[in-house]
């Protein structure tokens, strides 16, 4: 299994007066190349289980292996190196830099690697023809159709080819048509290998025929739909 979770607990602000729960007791397994949607309602705690599997932060109480790694044993310097080489994030929000080219948000997550300016620009090339943006190349973000600004986080998202793409909300703010195109490019990434988590209540992902799984999530504990 490429994603395992046992009886996961996240608290925040544990022993303080305002402490939270976002999840309890949350267990699941994802194998490579499965596609799974979390289905839950804002503030269920969707975003947290994904931060989990993203490695953005380890459980409170419980065991959290991604790509063969148990997060709570890795300091925090190796979490973060382990999250850059395992995953690829897709926001609600898309998190792109309007004043920065699409070329050039494409290839934020390739900087601290040390790659050259050279070999970033032809692999984020190679990207942008595969999601029909190459046109864009040169483009401030901030000028660029919302269809075309989700093919850039995608794109970004694909950059350090990780085997794991998350995506949080991803059609908020798509309408039906667009939607529907988002659902078969993570279709074509999970054909091409990927495991993909996508968290969302929107119809056209959560009943879109591609999914391996639908899992509910509310009050921040999983049930199997």
């Amino acid at each position: 299994m490429l994603i395992e979770l046992e009886a996961i607990t996240k608290i925040y602000n544990q022993g303080q007066a305002n402490e939270v729960q976002a999840l309890h007791d949350v267990s699941l397994q994802v194998a490579k190349g499965n596609m799974i949607c979390l289905r839950g309602a804002s503030g269920s705690g969707k975003s947290t289980l994904l931060g989990i599997i993203g490695c953005v932060f380890p459980p409170t109480r419980g065991r959290a292996v991604i790509a063969g790694k148990q997060l709570a044993r890795l300091p925090d310097r190796f979490l973060t190196l382990h999250r850059r080489e395992t995953i690829g994030f897709i926001f609600q929000r898309f998190n792109i830099l309007p004043a920065l080219t699409v070329l050039d948000n494409i290839t934020l997550p390739l900087l601290p690697l040390g790659m050259s300016p050279r070999q970033r620009k032809q692999r984020a090339r190679v990207l942008m023809e595969q999601l029909a943006i190459q046109h864009r190349e040169k483009f401030p973000a901030g000028q660029i159709s919302g269809g075309e600004l989700q093919r850039v986080a995608i794109a970004r998202a694909l950059i350090n080819d990780p085997p794991i793409i998350l995506a949080d909300e991803p059609t908020a703010h798509l309408d039906s048509r667009l939607s529907r195109e988002f659902m078969t490019i993570m279709d074509n990434l999970k054909a091409a290998g990927k495991t993909i988590v996508l968290a969302s209540h929107d119809p056209l992902v959560t009943d879109h025929p591609g999914l391996d799984q639908i899992l509910d999530i509310r009050d921040g504990s999983l049930h199997v739909s």
